[in-house]
């Protein structure tokens, strides 16, 4: 029997920009991390005889979701990183890029174009909480198993 094993604690990477500076990612504080394409890559046009015509569509656009608790030093870094580049410059805006590779299971994604979906929401409460942060991406690149 084979058996495979799988570790969240695996995972690193780095989000970076030149205008804000690097957050090294080890996964500390954090719950998951989701990288959601968007495109479609295939799309079916049926014509009035039911002839299907099937088109090839490129795109590498996504969103990345990244929940982590409230109190972690990567939420305080997305959150300094979201007001700093919110009053820069706008060409500053989506220069945002990002790593993230698993050593156990051997994947990894290169994301470039990247820019904050909003803030990520804020809940008082008794216990402490997850945020979710959204990126959008212009360009997310699975990289070909290690």
């Amino acid at each position: 029997m084979e058996t495979t094993t799988y570790s969240f604690a695996d995972l690193s990477g780095a989000i970076a920009s030149p205008d804000i500076g690097t957050y090294v990612f080890t996964g500390k504080g954090v719950g998951q991390v989701s990288i959601i394409m968007q495109t479609e890559n295939t799309v079916q046009n049926i014509a009035a005889d039911g002839s299907v015509m099937t088109s090839k569509v490129i795109g590498k656009n996504a969103q990345i979701q990244i929940q982590c608790q409230q109190t972690s030093a990567l939420h305080k870094w997305l959150l300094a990183a979201h007001n700093s580049l919110y009053i820069a410059d706008t060409e500053a805006w989506a220069r945002i890029s990002a790593v993230f590779r698993n050593t156990s299971d051997g994947t990894s994604h290169m994301c470039t174009g990247m820019a904050f979906g909003k803030i990520a929401d804020k809940v008082y409460a008794a216990q402490g909480q997850m945020v979710s942060w959204t990126f959008f991406v212009a360009d997310a690149q699975q990289l070909p198993i290690s």
